[in-house]
């Protein structure tokens, strides 16, 4: 007992002990859940770029296939006899190897016999890809013996960056599929250690050139360290088959470059190609064969690798372990990581402590970082990849947790019994009450100060010390009476003060003072002692229409706590019980809400979409309609606003997104002329901010048999602009499930211009604001919509304008090529008969007469459109 004692005493003395112990924890667990990967993978990028560049390789030849080869050859991709050509003119020169990354699955132009003649030769190597799935696969050259393919498929982090290589892969237990950079290098190897037959490439069996076994993998007497799933700083990631993380040796130049047409004309020196390894890939922009680097950023112009320099650096990462003896990247064990991170942890705590507030406090912390950084550079020097995001966070959190203890806490706590004081109370209250004026949540705040009766004469009987201990268990028994978002705080001597938020009725106040009553009026047992105190209580509602200060709000709570006192009636005195009848009619709709779902009381309307081009039905957008079983018809306005801020958007949204989409699937079943049709569904943003939305979306596809190719899903601008980063990554989450996806109400929200190109979405939507102003004699609007339509094009999306209800709107939008249209001038929202009705019909909805009134509008608006 005495060791946890003297425990106890030296963590409360030097907290920075236990403190650093906690950010630790806490650091430990939100580098588990990924969120430090980011900020590690940009040092290591920050690294990689200044470790400076090695020059090429001596031992490797690049034969790009630029824009001008493209243009030179008038085709593409190559012909059979053009690749055949270009192998012969190679092979001449006595290469060790050459590596073909261009895919030859299938027969392209004449010269098949000459291409299969030409890849047959042993120290060719070609190219297959495994994809995501079978499906995605595409096949090597046929007939071509498995030992010279290897598959060109690259690990891309969450980032968009190529930062690993998968070295191999297995396809069944003992059959491992080869990388093209692997199959190439093993080659090379091959002529330089020894001959290799197919036995030289296994599992296990000794003396020879490449062997793996579990997480050790050999190529010659050479090991690679395999990348888990928390290796360096990494966090989360795929760790299948077996990577490695990649030793970038240029970003330009890492082997020495010839191009197809020099080649194929004789022109390149013969000395450039014998004994060496010769990468044939496309580096021609057209092609679109290019990944990001950690070379990527910091560029003025975006910089960009073509795949098969990216080949050429795994291949001279793997020459250059095995035969220059350079290192592989090595990682610290989980426990040296935490070890690490705690270290960092315990020395920002501890200088904290130790200098206080001084003035070198800051210059410590500083010169703490750049030990840190200078550890990191030269461990990275060394090969060797080591957490630097989280020691710094650790470092920065430790500290900025103790000073933050030191400056505030012994401020605004009460040393007793560890509650906020009066200052804090103050503080907390009047960010209540400002808060209440902000919403439609009329007397959400109340007050009530609870005196201990006699607390002078207990004090003056026992001793201050059994006070204390009176008011510690006091405070305690409060606590355990209170919701979770209630404040509690000691104001004084003998007074305690509740705040509550957020109240709908007075009467929960009331509930929570009858239980701290019940409570308190229990004995207490303090030093083998028991006795038994009463309290009074006053409670303060916030004013109808009033701006309280907290102080006042206090001093009404004292008042009525005096009053019940003098009235001796051991309870509670209420100092004003007005109540502001908006709160309750917003909890009553949110109720009502809640059962609408579970009663099933919501239904969808249906808004056509029609082509501009063609005229036809071009599908629905699906909006949500709630017909009260006593209040009738509510508007969406009265009702999204009050979902969106209970939560009860997200189950709705579900339910609307299932049932839009089982509509479209009768409907493409039903009728032939709706299987091109396109269902359109808003999705919330609290909804789209769901971690597992695409999973949902999926599973609901599933269900109702939709072709994922038949729904768009809308997000309105505001709402993605919120986490641009987010946004982005959930948008590719949707993307990957083959739906159509569009931006809402574009224009009216944040800048998104600069994002826009990034987003992964196929339409813009132009805001109604926009076109219901197009016919005005001022341009502006009208040139608004000009841009959207023309920056949408541009990026190679669709258009939809929403709000059409005029002619001269359509004729307007027709002119300026918008693809599709909605709006009342077409149809307004429909029940599901009613839009059944419009499927069966098929009509054509812009027909001569509606182009004759086009015409009259295009004269109206003529001068508004092109001023």
């Amino acid at each position: 007992m005495s060791v946890i004692s003297t425990l106890y005493q030296k963590l409360r003395k030097e907290p920075y002990w236990l403190t650093s112990i906690v950010v630790t924890g806490l650091i430990l667990a939100l580098q588990q859940a990924g969120g430090l990967q980011s900020l590690e993978l940009l040092a290591f990028d920050n690294m990689t770029r200044i470790r400076g560049d090695k020059g090429p390789d001596p031992r490797l030849l690049i034969v790009e296939i630029t824009e001008e080869d493209i243009r030179n050859q008038s085709e593409w991709p190559l012909t059979d006899q053009t690749v055949a050509n270009l192998l012969g003119q190679i092979q001449a020169g006595k290469p060790k190897v050459i590596g073909l990354d261009i895919y030859r699955d299938i027969p392209q132009g004449t010269g098949q016999a000459a291409l299969a003649e030409a890849l047959q030769q042993p120290n060719v190597v070609a190219i297959t890809s495994i994809g995501i799935s079978e499906k995605d696969s595409i096949p090597p050259p046929p007939n071509l013996d498995p030992r010279q393919v290897g598959f060109n498929d690259f690990i891309i982090d969450s980032d968009g960056i190529v930062r690993r290589s998968l070295l191999f892969a297995l396809k069944s237990e003992d059959e491992p599929l080869f990388s093209f950079a692997l199959q190439v290098s093993l080659r090379y190897l091959a002529t330089e250690k020894v001959e290799t037959e197919r036995s030289s490439i296994d599992n296990g069996s000794e003396n020879t050139l490449f062997k793996w076994a579990g997480d050790t993998l050999l190529i010659d007497s050479t090991e690679f360290t395999a990348l888990e799933t928390n290796s360096g700083g990494y966090d989360t990631i795929d760790y299948s088959g077996y990577q490695m993380l990649m030793d970038y040796r240029s970003p330009n130049l890492v082997a020495r470059k010839v191009s197809l047409t020099e080649t194929l004309a004789g022109k390149v020196d013969p000395g450039w190609i014998e004994d060496k390894i010769v990468l044939i890939g496309v580096t021609a922009p057209s092609t679109k064969d290019f990944f990001y680097t950690p070379f990527s950023a910091k560029r003025e112009v975006e910089h960009v690798m073509p795949g098969v320099t990216v080949h050429a650096q795994i291949v001279s990462q793997i020459l250059s372990s095995v035969l220059d003896g350079n290192k592989n990247f090595w990682y610290w064990p989980q426990g040296v990581e935490t070890a690490w991170i705690w270290i960092w942890a315990l020395a920002g705590g501890f200088w904290v402590w130790r200098l206080k507030r001084s003035a070198v406090l800051g210059v410590v912390i500083i010169i703490g970082l750049i030990c840190l950084g200078g550890i990191y550079f030269v461990v990275f020097q060394l090969m060797g990849w080591i957490p630097f995001a989280a020691p710094a966070l650790a470092l920065l959190a430790t500290s900025s947790v103790l000073i933050t203890y030191q400056v505030f806490y012994q401020s605004f706590y009460d040393p007793l019994t560890g509650l906020p004081n009066r200052a804090l109370l103050v503080r907390q209250l009047r960010r209540a009450l400002q808060s209440s004026s902000k919403t439609d949540v009329h007397a959400s705040a109340a007050v009530l100060l609870l005196d201990l009766d006699h607390f002078k004469a207990i004090n003056e009987s026992f001793g201050h010390r059994f006070g204390d201990q009176l008011l510690q268990l006091a405070a305690d028994r409060i606590k355990t009476q209170l919701p979770s978002q209630a404040k509690l705080a000691r104001i004084g001597g003998d007074e305690f003060v509740v705040l509550l938020q957020n109240l709908s009725e007075a009467s929960q106040a009331t509930k929570i003072a009858d239980a701290l009553y019940n409570q308190l009026a229990k004995p207490f047992e303090i030093e083998e002692q028991s006795i038994t105190t009463s309290f009074s209580i006053g409670i303060a509602l916030s004013q109808v229409q009033a701006a309280e200060e907290a102080e006042t709000l206090i001093q009404d709570a004292h008042r009525a706590m005096a009053r019940a006192r003098a009235l001796g009636k051991e309870h509670y005195e209420i100092f004003d019980p007005g109540m502001r009848q908006e709160a309750v009619k917003r909890f009553q709709l949110e109720a009502e809400l809640r059962q609408a779902i579970s009663r099933k009381e919501f239904m969808l309307y249906y808004q056509p979409i029609i082509d501009l081009k063609t005229g036809t039905l071009a599908g629905f957008e699906a909006l949500v309609r709630w017909q009260h079983p006593e209040r009738g018809f509510i508007s969406p306005g009265a009702f999204i606003p009050a979902a969106e801020e209970s939560g009860l958007i997200v189950p709705m949204g579900s339910w609307i997104l299932a049932e839009a989409c089982m509509q479209m699937r009768q409907w493409q079943v039903q009728f032939p002329q709706a299987q091109d049709m396109m269902m359109s569904v808003n999705l919330s943003t609290k909804q789209f901010n769901q971690i597992n939305l695409a999973a949902e979306v999926a599973e609901i596809l599933k269900k109702t048999e939709l072709d994922s190719r038949s729904l768009k899903l809308e997000l309105t601008e505001s709402a993605a602009m919120e986490d641009v980063k987010g946004t982005i990554e959930q948008l590719g989450k949707l993307k990957a499930l083959n739906l159509k996806l569009s931006l809402d109400d574009f224009g009216t929200g944040y800048s998104s211009l600069s994002y826009l190109h990034q987003l992964p979405t196929d339409t813009l939507k132009v805001d109604q604001s926009f076109v219901g102003r197009m016919e005005v004699e001022s341009n502006e609007d009208s040139n608004i919509v000009k841009t959207i339509i023309s920056l949408g094009h541009q990026l190679g999306m669709d258009v939809i304008a929403e709000g059409i209800e005029t002619a001269e709107q359509l004729a307007g939008l027709r002119k300026l090529n918008c693809n599709y249209g909605q709006g009342y001038f077409f149809s307004k929202p429909l029940p599901e008969d009613a839009a059944t009705v419009l499927v069966a019909e098929n009509k054509l909805w812009i027909t001569d007469a509606v182009l004759e009134n086009e015409a009259l509008g295009m004269k109206a608006i003529a001068y508004t459109l092109e001023s």
